[in-house]
C-alpha cells in the first residue's frame, strides 16, 4: 500500500565544524496538505530546508520523496523532481520582464535557438489564469512591482516547474492583509489540486489559518508533529521556547502621565497632509494602517530623517525644530527603524559596535574610546534583553533577526532617551524573541517613557497599545481608545471606510 507522504525526511543530522545544528530531525509531509514548520531563529528550520533543496549535504539520515530514495545533488535537480522553494528575501532580475523571470532558463525557442517571446508570454499569462492572477502582465519589468507582486511572480515560477511541493519561507513578511488573503486563496487552491505546502512564518495567526499540520524544532532537535487542531497559541509557543511564556501582549500597570510629545498639522508634500496626534509619558501609543498609509514617513519627519513642508512639534510643551536625526536625540528622542538590515545596522561591525553607534561621544576619553567601559555595558544589555552572540565582537550579520533586534532597542536605549519611536518593532524575529522585546517595551513605558509604536501585526498593536492612531493615504482617519480597538474597527479606518468612531 502507498504511504501518504509525498516526503519524509528521516533521522537527518548536520553538523558544521564541531557544531551539531541538527540532531536527529523528522519532517513528513502528506499530499495535498499545507505543514508549518516551526521553531525559534537558529531552531534548524533553514537549514533543514536547504538540506532538501541541495544547498548543504546531511551527515546521516534519509529522504524519500514519493516513496523513492531522493538524490538532490544540486537545485535544478530538485526543480525537475518536482520540489520548489520560495525564499523570504526575493532577489529577481529586475530590469527583466516578468515572463523572462519565470522562465529563466527554460525559455522556450525556435528551432535555431531564437526566444519564442510570443509562446512565453502566452505560457505565463496562462499561469496566470490558472491561479487567478489579474494585476500582472507578461511584460511588465519586474523592477517596476511592489513586493507582493514579486512574490505572486515566485509563487507562479514555482507552479510553472509543476511543482508538488512548494517551501514556503516567511511569505506574508511584507505583505497587506488583503494580499495575505489573495496568497492564502492560491495555497488552498494548489493544495485541492494535490500540491504540498512547507509553510514557515513566525505569525501564528496564520499558522492557524492556512496550516492542516504543524512540526516543531527547538535548538536542531525535533519537538513534534501535530495536527493543528491539537493545539493553541500558548502550546505552540511553549514548545518553540522550551519554557512557559509569561503572557504575550503584558499590560502596563502605571496610569499615563503628562503630553509627552504633540505634532500638529505635520505634513510633507506628496506623502503625507495635517497629521496631528500626541503621546503622552509612561503610554504605548500605536500607529495601524495599511502598508503605504505613511506611518512610517511621519516618523521619519518626527525624528529628522525627512524635512516637513509644514506643522510643528512640540517635546514637553515647547516647540522644537528636529531638522536632523541629531536634533531629535538632542530632544531624547530615538528611533526603530523599520529595516534594520538596510537602514539601522551596519551589518560588517561587531555587535557592540552597533550597539555604541549613536552614544560614541559619552564614551570617549579624549581621542580614545573607553572600551573596558563599554564592555561592560554591553553585557548588562546582553544579560537584560538575553542577546546570544558568541562575543562582543561577532559581526552583527552572523546574529539572528531577534538577537539584531535586540541590538539596535539596546543602542537607543543608551542614548537615555524619553520619547521611543518603535517601527515595526518585531518584523521577521520568532515568537521567543518577540516575547522579550514585548516585556521590555512594556518595562520601558512603566517606568515612564513615552512609547510610539507602528505595526502591521494586528494582534500586536492591539495587544500592546494603550490608543491607537490609523492612517490611510497619507490622512490620519482616526483615533481609538483600547476599549473601541478592534480588528473591524480597525480595518474599517485604515481602509478609509470609515473616518472616525465615536
Amino acid at each position: 500500500m502507498m504511504k501518504d507522504y509525498i516526503l519524509e525526511m528521516n533521522h537527518i543530522k548536520k553538523a558544521f565544524a564541531d557544531v551539531l545544528v541538527l540532531d536527529d530531525v523528522s519532517l513528513k509531509i502528506k499530499k495535498g496538505s499545507v505543514h508549518a514548520l516551526l521553531g525559534e531563529n537558529g531552531a534548524g528550520k533553514s537549514t533543514l530546508m536547504k538540506i532538501l533543496m541541495g544547498i548543504y549535504k546531511l551527515d546521516s539520515g534519509e529522504i524519500l520523496f514519493k516513496n523513492q530514495v531522493f538524490h538532490n545533488s544540486s537545485i535544478n535537480i530538485v526543480l525537475e523532481k518536482g520540489i520548489s522553494m520560495i525564499y523570504q528575501e526575493i532577489n529577481p532580475l529586475s530590469n527583466m520582464k516578468v515572463a523572462e523571470n519565470i522562465f529563466l532558463g527554460r525559455e522556450p525557442k525556435f528551432k535555431l535557438g531564437i526566444l519564442n517571446y510570443k509562446k512565453m508570454y502566452a505560457d505565463t499569462q496562462k499561469l496566470f489564469d490558472q491561479l487567478g492572477i489579474t494585476q500582472l502582465k507578461p511584460q511588465e519589468i519586474m523592477g517596476n512591482l511592489t513586493v507582493a507582486q514579486m512574490q505572486l511572480v515566485e509563487i507562479v515560477k514555482a507552479v510553472s516547474y509543476h511543482s508538488e511541493l512548494i517551501i514556503m519561507d516567511e511569505p506574508t513578511s511584507s505583505l497587506t492583509e488583503n494580499e495575505c488573503r489573495h496568497l492564502f486563496k492560491i495555497i488552498n487552491q494548489l493544495k485541492h489540486e494535490g500540491v504540498s505546502f512547507i509553510f514557515i512564518s513566525h505569525k501564528l495567526e496564520e499558522i492557524f489559518e492556512v496550516s492542516d499540520e504543524i512540526t516543531i524544532l527547538r535548538d536542531g532537535q525535533w519537538i513534534g508533529n501535530y495536527s493543528i487542531s491539537e493545539l493553541d497559541k500558548n502550546s505552540i509557543i511553549e514548545m518553540m521556547v522550551g519554557r512557559k511564556v509569561r503572557q504575550l501582549y503584558p499590560k502596563v500597570s502605571s496610569l499615563p502621565g503628562e503630553v509627552a510629545i504633540r505634532v500638529e498639522d505635520l505634513s510633507v508634500s506628496n506623502l503625507f497632509q495635517k497629521i496631528s496626534f500626541e503621546a503622552r509619558y509612561g503610554e504605548i501609543v500605536g500607529f495601524a494602517g495599511l502598508v503605504g498609509a505613511g506611518r512610517s514617513e511621519v516618523m521619519e519627519t518626527v525624528f529628522g530623517y525627512r524635512k516637513k513642508t509644514d506643522g510643528k512639534i512640540f517635546v514637553c510643551g515647547k516647540e522644537v525644530k528636529i531638522k536632523s536625526p541629531a536634533d531629535a536625540v538632542r530632544q531624547r528622542v530615538a528611533f526603530l527603524t523599520e529595516d534594520r538590515k538596510r537602514t539601522g545596522l551596519f551589518l560588517a561591525l561587531s555587535s557592540l559596535d552597533n550597539m555604541f553607534m549613536p552614544s560614541l561621544k559619552k564614551h570617549c576619553s579624549g581621542l580614545f574610546l573607553k572600551y573596558k567601559q563599554m564592555q561592560r555595558e554591553y553585557a548588562v544589555f546582553q544579560r537584560q534583553f538575553k542577546i546570544k552572540t558568541a562575543s562582543f565582537k561577532q559581526p552583527t550579520a552572523k546574529l539572528s533577526g531577534g538577537n539584531q533586534q535586540k541590538i539596535l532597542v539596546s543602542r537607543w536605549l543608551l542614548t537615555e532617551p524619553d520619547i521611543i519611536i518603535l517601527d515595526e518593532p518585531t518584523k521577521g524575529i520568532d515568537i521567543g524573541a518577540k516575547s522579550d522585546i514585548y516585556q521590555c517595551i512594556a518595562s520601558l513605558a512603566e517606568k515612564g517613557k513615552c512609547i510610539i509604536m507602528i505595526s502591521s501585526e494586528m494582534p500586536e498593536i492591539l495587544g500592546m497599545s494603550n490608543r491607537i492612531y490609523v492612517m490611510h493615504e497619507g490622512r490620519m482617519t482616526g483615533e481609538l481608545s483600547r476599549d473601541k480597538a478592534t480588528q473591524e474597527n480597525i480595518l474599517k479606518m485604515a481602509t478609509g471606510l470609515e473616518e472616525e468612531l465615536n
